[in-house]
């Protein structure tokens, strides 16, 4: 009379259903005492029996639901329930049919988590049938071949009683040729919630809707003055372009009550994306990024959605706070990097979406915290940690507010862990999907009916949900906002709720941090990398002309080597921070000094040149080059072991920087070049030549002197006397004849006994005085030195005298 009343719209009373659950308790109390006496099995029969059991629970038919509507139906609705059941076995199935069955009340949340792990298991309960033309049957069901189903039926044909949640169970029944008897051969359980009045007492629900991606950007920046900037792949124009994981994350968001949570790191990269960029290849070439437009979009889609809700920026970069504090700590610098990702979080967020985001809350990882990552969390100014209740665990029989002091003026915000995970896993099945959404909205309810006091929870899914699970999240937020028994609100008013006095505020000790998470953090060696590529950019900025353009895009990509998407990733995260490094180290060759050859110093005293090659876009100054003998006492760097001088290069030049020298003995002396900071510390390699020392000694060019003086005299004196003996000569020549022609004989005899020599004879003599004089001049002093060798030079670079 029961089921026909049902049948005819009329719900039973209490006591009927009662009455029914009571008779088949009775009726089946025979069969369970006769298989009381059966005789104990064997070790081979359990077995086999245990095999038999596991066949049967996984049943021959699978029974999935694609979709349930409403998913938290209330007086008036009807509950439509669709999806498909499949023939998983070789006969086929006669006879079939689908019924919706209703089971009790779950009445706490562990019941929930239970009947989700056995969802499909035939031996647990499935709760009464709804029966009559609330089936669908089937002549056949054949092996392999998926067939639809959709029953709708309305709500007060379930049988619902109480606010609660109840088991709604979709089964398939037939028979086979091996079985010929009707029974269950699949069953898909869910959750069907039931509130169909506005709650006494709401929940207050803050759901956390996150906008994280892994690192795309590299340091690397173009050498023009607008920096276009290099993307490591083409993988974020994906994820933003329509369909993308990140353009459904904000379609989706858009018009739900939310409070965003974003990487400043990530609307950096598509801004950066909306001007020019470039995107590296696999094989280490770049070309022309082209999706300006897509992120043009994206961004103006996003500040659209945020709009009228709360933004929490998260530091750039999403560092990994439990790597960090357990390995990092120790490393100097690791936390300066961590405040400042906080402290550029704020100005990136509003420069970009303009709105003013709340920069005091840090979430580690799946929101497991230990005393080490509460303090890293909160030494760069944040002072409310986001974690979740399977870290910071109640001992309580129902579930307190988020919010909760933990000490030091630090709030821990609890995330509740069930919620919080519901939507993890593979969803791409709609079956999935819907189960997911009906577990979520279950867990929410029965939290709310535990005490009938007001909580406030927070939800905090996983990082980077996929499209999927970002729409299964969206389905059951759009439920929960539109049902009776929870209110949203943002994240700040969930700090500010009353804590619960019983709730545990003890933060757990770091034995008791997961030992899965602990195996996917950052090693000590990464932290220790990113420590060396800060030194080196420490010592390379004080030389440049405009450190902004390399100390900023070095910066952020430092942030990025401690984000948390490295996670499970370690080949990829040593590959990024390698790259950085090594990009780092090009710039910081690009300054540096030209090799120089063998040297010659042929003198007292010389200058040399050293050069300083500059190939950077960019100037460099506050640079000293030293230059230094290894070999003061044979020569001498501007009267000392060494000498230093300023150096100022302009971009792509290259500047000499001439040392005046001075030598004190013969031979080779090593000599070292090295750039220096102005703060003393050593810049780039040295540079080591040879300088080959051939002075000549003062005794020696005093004796050279003499020797070229003597010559000019003697010949000096040739000259004179050659000139003397022609003018006599020509004199005598005229006074002869004149006395041949008026004299004759009697002038002859009166010319002087002893005449002038002829000019012959004078030149004779002229020369033979210069010979007799050359001999008589002293002989050169021998030298003090080694005369200089008359084989040819080797190569070797000319010095300026």
């Amino acid at each position: 009379m029961a089921e026909a009343a049902d049948f005819q719209g009329t719900s039973a009373s209490p006591a009927r259903r009662w009455l029914r659950r009571t008779g088949a308790l009775l009726t089946g109390a025979p069969l369970l005492a006769g298989l009381l006496q059966l005789p104990a099995a064997t070790p081979a029969d359990a077995a086999g029996q245990e095999s038999l059991r596991a066949a049967a629970a996984a049943g021959s038919v699978s029974v999935a639901v694609d979709s349930l509507t409403p998913s938290a139906p209330s007086d008036g609705d009807t509950v439509t329930v669709s999806g498909t059941v499949t023939n998983n076995g070789k006969q086929t199935v006669t006879g079939a049919h689908v019924d919706l069955q209703v089971g009790p009340p779950l009445e706490t949340r562990s019941s929930i988590d239970t009947l989700a792990k056995k969802s499909n298991d035939l031996q647990g309960p499935s709760g009464e049938k709804v029966g009559g033309k609330y089936t669908e049957k089937y002549s056949a069901l054949t092996p392999g071949v998926a067939e639809p189903f959709s029953i709708s039926v309305p709500a007060d044909k379930l049988d619902l009683g109480r606010d609660g949640v109840y088991q709604l169970a979709v089964s398939l029944s037939g028979e086979t040729s091996a079985q010929p008897w009707d029974q269950v051969l699949g069953v898909q359980r869910t959750f069907l919630p039931w509130q169909p009045e506005e709650a006494d007492t709401k929940t207050k629900t803050t759901f956390l809707w996150p906008l994280v991606s892994s690192a795309h950007m590299a340091a690397e920046t173009g050498s023009n003055e607008q920096q276009t900037p290099v993307f490591r792949d083409d993988e974020l124009a994906e994820e933003i372009s329509p369909g993308g994981r990140l353009d459904q994350m904000v379609s989706l968001g858009k018009g739900l009550d939310v409070t965003w949570v974003v990487d400043p790191d990530l609307l950096a990269s598509v801004d950066a994306m909306t001007r020019s960029y470039q995107v590296r290849a696999a094989d280490g070439s770049t070309t022309p990024g082209k999706n300006q437009e897509v992120a043009k979009h994206w961004l103006a889609e996003l500040q659209q959605a945020v709009t009228g809700n709360e933004v929490a920026a998260l530091p750039f970069g999403d560092p990994d706070l439990a790597s960090l504090a357990h390995n990092g700590t120790n490393v100097t610098g690791s936390l300066g990097h961590l405040k400042e990702a906080t402290d550029v979080a704020d100005e990136t967020v509003d420069t970009i979406l303009h709105v003013k985001p709340s920069t005091d809350f840090v979430w580690p990882v799946d929101g497991a915290v230990d005393p080490s990552i509460v303090k890293v969390a909160t030494s760069a100014g944040a002072d409310k940690v986001i974690t979740r209740s399977d870290s910071l665990q109640d001992n309580l029989s129902y579930t307190p507010s988020a919010a909760r002091p933990i000490g030091g003026g630090t709030t821990a915000v609890v995330a509740d862990s069930r919620m919080s995970t519901a939507f993890q896993g593979d969803l791409t099945r709609a079956s999935a999907s819907t189960l997911a959404v009906q577990r979520f909205l279950a867990q929410s309810l029965t939290l709310g009916l535990q005490t009938g006091k007001q909580r406030s929870v927070v939800v905090a899914p996983q990082r980077m949900p996929s499209v999927s699970q970002a729409q299964a999240m969206a389905e059951a937020l759009e439920a929960l906002q539109g049902g009776n028994w929870s209110d949203s609100q943002d994240l700040t008013a969930a700090t500010k709720a009353k804590p619960d006095p019983a709730a545990n505020t003890r933060v757990p000790s770091a034995s008791a941090y997961p030992s899965s998470l602990r195996k996917q953090e950052l090693p000590r060696a990464a932290f220790e990398q990113i420590a060396r590529t800060q030194g080196k950019l420490d010592k390379f900025k004080v030389i440049l002309t405009r450190q902004s353009r390399v100390v900023t895009p070095f910066g952020r990509a430092m942030n990025r080597e401690m984000s948390t998407s490295w996670r499970g990733r370690g080949i990829a995260a040593v590959g990024y921070r390698d790259g950085i490094e090594s990009y780092l180290n090009g710039l910081i060759d690009g300054v540096k000094l030209i090799q120089k050859t063998e040297t010659k110093l042929s003198g007292r005293s010389a200058t040399i040149p050293v050069t300083v090659q500059n190939n950077l876009v960019q100037g460099v100054e506050h640079l000293r080059l030293r230059l230094t003998s290894k070999n003061p006492t044979r020569l001498k760097i501007g009267g000392d072991a060494y000498e230093e001088q300023r150096v100022t290069v302009n971009g792509g030049h290259a500047q000499s920087v001439k040392f005046p020298t001075s030598a004190n003995a013969n031979g080779r002396a090593e000599v070292v070049a090295q750039l220096y900071t102005e703060d003393g510390q050593r810049y780039g390699a040295p540079v080591t030549f040879d300088v080959k020392v051939t002075e000549v000694t003062p005794t020696v060019m005093l004796v050279i002197g003499g020797g070229v003086l003597l010559l000019v005299l003697a010949g000096f004196r040739m000259y004179t006397h050659r000139k003397r003996a022609a003018a006599r000569e020509a004199a005598e020549d005229d006074t002869t004849e004149a006395d041949d022609e008026n004299d004759g004989p009697h002038d002859r005899e009166d010319a002087p006994q002893n005449p002038e020599p002829s000019g012959a004879r004078l030149k004779e003599e002229a020369e033979a005085g210069s010979g007799a004089d050359a001999s008589e001049q002293p002989s050169d002093p021998a030298p003090d030195t080694a005369a200089e060798s008359t084989d040819p030079s080797g190569t070797g670079e000319r010095v300026d005298r």
